[in-house]
């Protein structure tokens, strides 16, 4: 996966490859951004109840999963005017434990925006679009627990 053409300062997809991380943060860095914040989600090697966690596949309902991240960065952008580049990456497929699931760049011209920005994306992209996981484990496998309870994250004190 390529990153957009330069003019272009929102980046986001589904993934069927190693999420390019180096490429997006470097997309990012501009020279009227003196903040880049990236999260990298990953695969580790438990979860909720499931010690020996192997892999992941993940399954999107891609139109609606684009439109949603679309609508996440959109968002984004309407509360924090400030930030200038943004990319939202989330892979599709089976993953091994420690392999990059989801990517987050924020670029600001500070580092406040930037952090809080970034902090809604990734809380957003997993609340609202409509990607699911199954997970292979130790003593057998299926769809994926929700860990998290989406209580108010760090971008809600900023509004």
């Amino acid at each position: 996966m390529h990153p957009p053409p330069a003019a272009d300062p929102t980046w986001i997809g589904l993934v069927d490859e190693t999420l390019p991380v180096a490429a997006a943060q470097a997309w990012a860095t501009t020279s009227d951004c003196g903040a880049v914040v990236a999260f990298t989600g990953t695969v580790r090697d438990h979860s909720e109840d499931r010690d020996g966690v192997q892999s992941l596949t993940y399954e999107a309902y891609e139109g609606r999963a684009e439109e949603q991240i679309a609508a996440v960065v959109a968002e984004a952008r309407a509360t924090w005017p400030a930030i200038r580049r943004v990319a939202v990456l989330h892979r599709v497929g089976t993953l091994s434990v420690g392999e990059a699931a989801v990517l987050v760049v924020v670029a600001s011209g500070h580092r406040p925006e930037a952090f809080v920005a970034a902090a809604f994306c990734i809380d957003e992209v997993k609340a609202r679009v409509p990607i699911w996981k199954r997970e292979v484990w130790a003593d057998g496998e299926d769809w994926g627990l929700c860990e998290h309870d989406h209580a108010p994250h760090a971008a809600e004190a900023h509004r």
